[in-house]
């Protein structure tokens, strides 16, 4: 008889890193099971309701039978909607066929990069980033190639620092605006520069709509050679819903769309027509939740400052704050555990986005003004103990 050989798991997963906003999530649903009364800052998930226009309109789709596959590159009233939504916001010109919808960013970049990349190919990335961009260049055989940014750069790259870490292997620069984790956004002269590069850039859009000082600009208006990411998550307040869409150059296409029908095959119908009634009907919904977001955005900044954490760079969009708590304690991952065990207060550590952002904390103002002044309350209080010697420094 044959013996069982032990489980054995592909080496690639091994690269993949836990993602820590979402463990420092977990240990706080276990305390609050616990009774504890948790606060989350940790992470970017709007606190907003879907608007009505959005409900009402997937209620209708479901009831009239909207609920079968649709076209693997998306439906294609959606792909219309999305079309005149760049050409009306960026005065670009986009075609239908130049889009693929599906559950959400995520599955679209790991197809994106799979595409881009063969074994040992780099992308460019900067430090810090979203967490979640390294393993999506690793899981497909590529080799993600930091480069340093700095605080009074909003952590964004600069045209020079990327040329110089151009090789042979590098297959595109990977850019996020507005950032996360630092909330900063790109200007146009900025974006100008980096669509000069001689490899595609990747934009990650997925905040659009979010910027509350300066212009919001997309790549596209630079270049037609670009990949842009963007959904629906964020601005409609729909994470849930899991949509977004991947707008590409012509020629690559086939192979995105080919990749698609394979592992995805469609977003679902009714979430698609759901988006079309967001373009449409959303936007006065957006545009009290920015200014909400705004009001907040500067309530935080303010108290954390005044507890001692350092903001280097102000955020200008998406939900996020940047706290610079290296004085305190240069173990971000540690200080945030320390931090939710001690006040119920979950924040996310720098480390999650690079060795750039460590000893950094995030913040998500996606809470009310009231959960945020209470919980950053809660944090001076336990800090100015722990300087006082009630807690030893770690």
């Amino acid at each position: 008889m044959l013996s069982k050989t032990p489980l054995r798991l592909a080496a690639r997963t091994t690269q993949i890193t836990p993602f820590l906003a979402m463990e420092i999530m977990e240990r706080a649903k276990e305390l609050e099971l616990s009774g504890r009364e948790i606060i989350y800052l940790c992470l970017g998930e709007p606190d907003f309701a879907t608007p009505e226009p959005v409900l009402e309109a997937a209620r209708q789709a479901m009831a009239a039978g909207e609920t079968r596959y649709t076209h693997s590159l998306g439906r294609i009233e959606l792909r219309r909607a999305l079309a005149d939504h760049y050409r009306e916001r960026y005065g670009v010109s986009v075609a239908p066929e130049q889009i693929i919808v599906s559950s959400g960013t995520s599955p679209l970049m790991l197809l994106l990069f799979a595409a881009l990349c063969d074994v040992g190919d780099e992308v460019i990335l900067t430090d810090p980033c979203y967490a979640c961009y390294p393993n999506f260049v690793r899981f497909v055989g590529g080799i993600p190639r930091f480069i340093r940014t700095r605080a009074e750069d909003g952590f964004q790259p600069r045209f020079d620092t990327v040329e110089e870490a151009l090789n042979e292997r590098t297959r595109a620069l990977l850019i996020n605006s507005p950032a996360n984790p630092a909330g900063s956004v790109l200007s146009g002269r900025e974006l100008e520069q980096l669509a000069r590069l001689p490899v595609p850039v990747v934009s990650d859009e997925i905040y659009h709509g979010l910027t509350y000082e300066g212009e919001e600009h997309s790549i596209l208006e630079y270049t037609d050679q670009a990949f842009v990411l963007g959904g629906f998550s964020k601005a409609y307040a729909m994470t849930g819903w899991r949509l977004g869409y991947l707008i590409a150059p012509r020629q690559a296409m086939r192979t995105l769309q080919t990749f698609h029908q394979n592992v995805l095959i469609s977003a679902n119908s009714f979430v698609q027509l759901a988006g079309v009634a967001a373009l449409q009907q959303g936007q006065p919904y957006v545009d009290r939740m920015r200014a909400e977001y705004d009001h907040r955005r500067r309530v935080m900044i303010r108290h954390l400052e005044a507890i001692g954490l350092r903001v280097r760079t102000h955020p200008a969009g998406a939900f996020y704050v940047l706290a610079d708590a290296r004085h305190i304690c240069g173990d971000s991952l540690a200080l945030a555990k320390e931090i939710l065990e001690a006040t119920g207060v979950a924040v996310t550590p720098g480390i999650d986005f690079g060795e750039g952002a460590e000893g950094f904390l995030r913040f998500s103002y996606a809470n009310s003004v009231e959960n945020i002044e209470r919980a950053i309350d809660r944090i001076g209080g336990y800090l100015q103990g722990r300087g006082s010697g009630r807690r030893g420094s770690a």
